[in-house]
């Protein structure tokens, strides 16, 4: 049901620091994420990853064309509520819907914990829902860039729940079929920052399609910003902040 069934080790999870939050695991086949709440959560989110998974399924088993359409498709208006936020981010965007599966799945999780702890942060795959009551540095890992580790995102409080989502053609298995280490989307929802960052990934082949990288990305309403990352080569654009960090800060 993802857009891969193979994962890269979370080497990056290792990074963070702080003990204000609990930090726990939800595995259910190949979704994988990494949680952080005012307090431990882990059954209540692992309820929530299979319901929401059973939704997916359930409507890929009926409309497979779902799963592997690289391209928008049309879905009912009685299908599952994830489908069709799935389904309505991809027209948007232009890509197949499962390109926002991690986002969705982050962000629909993330939404429901928030009912009973004042900070969540979701990571899947890459893919962060993150509403915060202070403001956060989100480190980037953009694989073998000399970048990764070195430069972050900051987020204020005031911004969130806002998702902040990575795709790559050098990192992970997932479908991309760019050559960028990291192109990173933030948007308000996760589940259209995840389709964007798919689709800036799938332009920038070389370090010579970062400004069109930007370019595409100036052309999505509702996107906040995005970071363009190949080899040692960075470009930026939007309403966004960009920090010198260490790994583990």
């Amino acid at each position: 049901m993802s857009k891969s069934s193979e994962f890269v080790p979370r080497i990056y999870r290792h990074w963070i620091r702080g003990t204000e939050l609990a930090s726990y695991t939800v595995t259910v086949k190949e979704t994988d994420l990494y949680i952080r709440t005012v307090i431990g959560l882990r059954s209540k989110a692992e309820k929530l990853v299979l319901k929401y998974r059973a939704s997916l399924e359930g409507y890929i088993e009926k409309h497979p064309e779902f799963l592997t359409s690289l391209v928008p498709v049309d879905v009912e208006k009685d299908a599952p509520r994830i489908v069709r936020a799935m389904a309505e981010v991809s027209s948007k965007i232009g890509v197949g819907p499962m390109a926002a599966v991690a986002g969705a799945i982050a962000e629909f999780v993330g939404e429901e914990l928030a009912a009973y702890s004042p900070e969540v942060i979701i990571e899947n795959g890459g893919d962060i829902y993150l509403k915060s009551l202070k403001d956060r540095v989100i480190g980037i890992y953009a694989g073998n860039s000399p970048l990764t580790g070195k430069v972050g995102l900051q987020i204020r409080a005031a911004d969130t729940p806002v998702g902040i989502c990575t795709s790559s053609g050098t990192v992970g298995h997932s479908l991309s079929f760019g050559k960028a280490d990291a192109a990173i989307t933030v948007a308000k929802s996760a589940t259209f920052a995840d389709a964007a960052a798919t689709a800036l990934g799938n332009i920038v082949r070389s370090e010579n399609d970062i400004e069109r990288g930007i370019e595409f990305a100036q052309s999505i309403p509702d996107l906040k910003g995005v970071v363009i990352i190949i080899g040692g080569k960075m470009g930026m654009w939007g309403n966004i902040n960009i920090c010198r960090m260490q790994v583990g800060e």
